[in-house]
């Protein structure tokens, strides 16, 4: 739980579908965390009669982070607060022999917008194959409340990051590109319906391409006759 719009809706579904009794809720804030996703998690716990609970982790990214080789810049140091997290939902997991929920989203997860073995390291994604424009829509027959579908999309990496200007594209015009892209139209034609430039589509394929390793297990050297994650692969899937 982050007080945002993915992991809100991905809460409520999980709630309805398994009853309260059998989802748990984390929150995880730590310095960075704005004070609006502090009071959202409130809301949307209260809202939806969930339960959460709160381990704040600025202590132990800072321990992190001093005893580095070399001292983290900005982007590590997001990537330290991320794998931090999936370690404690893991023990937490461990501990209540449960599954870990991913909150990822289509959008984010084409273009490689996660951290490996961070918010990439789960069990299940329930909203990995809907664009984050659907999210919205989701979220609005869900009844999340206004002021969490209407703010800004932010991981609270650091102040006032928001994805949208992380990326340099906006939600909608992404979707339309990796729609385009999904559908494999002519790269004219995503031009055309995502209203944007050709370089626009040409970056968001290539952040596309660059990101596979996030998406797969470790290459594996084939060596044998089947071989792990390759051509050994249990069940095998029928129709």
């Amino acid at each position: 739980m982050s007080g945002g719009i993915d992991s809100a809706v991905v809460a409520v579904l999980c709630k309805d579908a398994l009853g309260k009794d059998n989802v748990s809720c984390l929150f995880m804030p730590d310095e960075a965390t704005p004070k609006a996703d502090r009071k959202h998690v409130n809301d949307i716990v209260k809202s939806f009669n969930l339960n959460c609970k709160e381990i704040d982790i600025t202590s132990l990214v800072q321990k992190i982070s001093s005893v580095s080789l070399k001292k983290p810049d900005k982007l590590a140091l997001s990537n330290i607060k991320a794998r931090t997290r999936m370690i404690l939902l893991y023990e937490f997991a461990n501990m209540t022999n449960s599954l870990v929920c991913g909150a990822s989203n289509k959008s984010e997860l084409l273009i490689g917008y996660f951290t490996k073995y961070g918010d990439g390291g789960v069990d299940f994604q329930p909203l990995g194959d809907l664009y984050k424009t659907q999210i919205y829509q989701l979220s609005r027959y869900l009844k999340i409340p206004r002021k969490i579908i209407s703010k800004p999309p932010t991981a609270g990496l650091w102040p006032d990051q928001t994805d949208e200007e992380e990326l340099g594209i906006s939600y909608e015009a992404l979707d339309r590109i990796l729609f385009g892209l999904e559908h494999k139209l002519d790269v004219k034609e995503i031009q055309k319906i995502a209203n944007v430039r050709k370089a626009d589509v040409d970056r968001i394929n290539k952040m596309r391409i660059k990101s596979q390793h996030k998406r797969r297990s470790p290459l594996i050297p084939k060596i044998g006759l089947r071989t792990p994650g390759l051509d050994w692969r249990t069940p095998i899937q029928e129709g």
